[in-house]
């Protein structure tokens, strides 16, 4: 058999490589500069910020890396040798105009330690976890616990092996999105933050209702000397806006643009806190707008630590799939729509019970009498004062831009003036203690061994775990003209028994000293209900609902069709009077 070499193509201009001429119009790796590389790079790698290597200039201008190249066990290279390609310079490396590597990363601080992800002990505090907390002392200040006592608690500032599917689960909205619906505006959290708006002082329409005094008795009260919570059968209202027979007059009066309660405004001027969903049903009628609340919808309960890293849950539904799963038949009383309705129960019977029926000091009538109560109504009416008063928010000088707001006072003190007139107002509410070692706790201490002796620590925790429950308050005392905010601290009387409670303390602060604490600006919730109601302003007469959506840092607004949420549409679920 016959040898025949291969054809040899000279390259007549001495250069390596086949010429040109010999390919003409056929050579397809033409003008491609040759570029050694090295099998052992990585390609997946497109951002390196570690500025510490010693080659950060050969990266800059797109050499490879000479740093631990030498091959060593398990096919990886040890370092000081170099692999093939690896020094020379790519062709095809993206060079920037001006020189990169004269740029440096700010925040360079080393990764915290980190333990098979659980928290490290060392001077009560949690390290390289979710959420920097004292373990058994409240909120962490400047990384270290500056509310709290030393070591941790294994269920309190330690993360278990299943803590990193808590709070994963996704909530449900406050209310089903119909198909038919449309959405007209979505906004995000952080430009609401952004708005601004000065309102002057309000002016008072006219006043409802009867006030109890204040029993100072509840001041008084310590952890050592306890004060049982008692049931007692009231009626309070707590009537949606369009079903207020004086809101009605006063818009036959044309007094203002916008028609709302406190407890509504409050939800819409701290939106940005809030984490759990709501809803607020829009009605545009001419040029007014009514601002309602579902009956039975959340506006009618309280939170409980809804700010909280690990806020409560509910139990999750049972699965369709499996018909052999056991579902509980009562829910556990630390779940948080069990612990919602006892905020509830807790809030109203402490402003019931901490108020003082019997003369002296008198009860205070207002100029009318309370525009709920009928006169088949046999049980007795709650201490509670209704102010009608009217805020401008209006922006330029010829425009008549008001809003009508129902307002709540709980209680007077006597001797601070004539609470007809504005005088020595109080405002009623009460924060509840669970269980500190129950899931969705917060981090919040024992009651009966630190609010006596560090007080601090339980409001810094509560102010963290609770920041939109007590702004609202806040917001609404404001709103009220009250003077006075009373805040009492209840707890159960055992941990495993929802039903009995026990006072603890009473404190006592002004609602804008309050607001100041809590970093609340009431300029910035005037900024987001003048945008909402601009917005609603330029849609055509109709119903709207704003909703909070359930998992995200955002609102929706929506038209809905005009029977949406009526008494025939919803099974009752309209606007009716709600007696609690």
């Amino acid at each position: 058999m016959s040898f025949s070499l291969p054809p040899i193509n000279d390259n007549p201009d001495g250069g390596w490589g086949p010429s040109s001429s010999n390919f003409p119009g056929q050579f397809k790796f033409k003008d491609i500069p040759y570029a050694p590389y090295s099998k052992s790079d990585k390609l997946g790698r497109f951002a390196d910020w570690n500025e510490t290597t010693s080659d950060t200039r050969q990266n800059a201008v797109g050499m490879v890396s000479t740093q631990n190249t030498r091959t060593g066990p398990g096919g990886r290279r040890r370092e000081g040798a170099q692999a093939f390609g690896s020094g020379t310079a790519s062709a095809f490396a993206y060079f920037h105009v001006e020189d990169e590597s004269s740029f440096s990363l700010v925040d360079n601080k080393n990764a915290p330690p980190r333990r098979g992800g659980t928290f490290i002990r060392g001077r009560g505090t949690a390290r390289g976890g979710v959420g920097n907390y004292n373990a058994r002392g409240g909120a962490q200040r400047g990384g270290r616990g500056g509310f709290g006592g030393r070591g941790g608690n294994a269920q309190r500032g330690r993360r278990g092996w299943r803590d990193w599917d808590k709070g994963g689960r996704a909530r449900e909205s406050s209310v089903v999105i119909s198909p038919q619906w449309s959405m007209l505006e979505e906004i995000e959290f952080h430009r609401l933050a952004k708005l601004r708006l000065e309102v002057d002082e309000p002016e008072n329409i006219d006043s409802y209702g009867r006030l109890f005094a204040y029993d100072k008795t509840f001041d008084r009260i310590t952890t050592k000397t306890e004060k049982p919570l008692q049931q007692l059968d009231r009626i309070k209202y707590n009537t949606t806006t369009s079903d207020d027979p004086v809101i009605q007059q006063l818009v036959n009066k044309n007094t203002a643009t916008i028609y709302t309660t406190d407890v509504i405004l409050s939800v819409l001027m701290c939106a940005p806190r809030s984490v759990y969903p709501w809803d607020i049903v829009i009605v545009r009628e001419g040029n007014s707008l009514y601002f309602d609340k579902r009956d039975g919808g959340p506006f009618d309960t309280v939170t409980v630590n809804e700010n909280a890293a690990d806020p409560p849950q509910d139990p999750s539904p049972p699965n369709p799939n499996n018909p052999n799963e056991k579902v509980p038949d009562t829910p556990s009383i630390n779940s948080a729509t069990s612990l919602s309705l006892e905020a509830t129960y807790v809030n109203q019977n402490f402003a019931f019970q901490s108020v003082v029926e019997t003369s002296p000091p008198p009860a205070v009538d207002f100029s009318n009498p309370n525009p709920f109560y009928g006169p088949d109504e046999t049980e007795p009416l709650a201490s509670c004062g209704y102010r009608y008063r009217v805020f401008d928010l209006s922006v330029q000088e010829d425009e008549n831009f008001k809003i009508c707001v129902r307002t709540e006072v709980d209680a007077y003190l006597p001797g601070s003036g004539n609470p007809r007139e504005g005088q020595g107002l109080v405002t009623i509410r009460a924060l509840n203690e669970f269980d500190p070692r129950a899931a969705g706790a917060g981090g919040a201490p024992d009651w009966r061994t630190k609010l006596d002796s560090q007080r601090g620590a339980v409001v810094a925790t509560e102010m963290k775990n609770n920041s939109c429950k007590l702004a609202k308050w806040a917001v609404q005392s404001i709103l009220a003209g009250a003077d006075l905010m009373k805040i009492g601290y209840v707890s159960r009387s055992n941990p495993r028994d929802a039903a009995r409670h026990v006072i603890l303390s009473t404190a006592s602060m002004r609602p804008t000293d309050f607001a100041a604490q809590l970093n609340v600006s009431l300029n910035n919730g005037w900024g987001i209900v003048r945008t909402v109601a601009d917005l609603c302003m330029k849609m055509p007469e109709g119903k709207y609902v704003l909703v909070k959506d359930p998992n995200k840092p955002l609102i929706r607004l929506y038209a809905i069709p005009a029977s949406t949420f009526s008494g025939e549409d919803e099974d009752g679920e309209g606007f009716e009077d709600d007696e609690a």
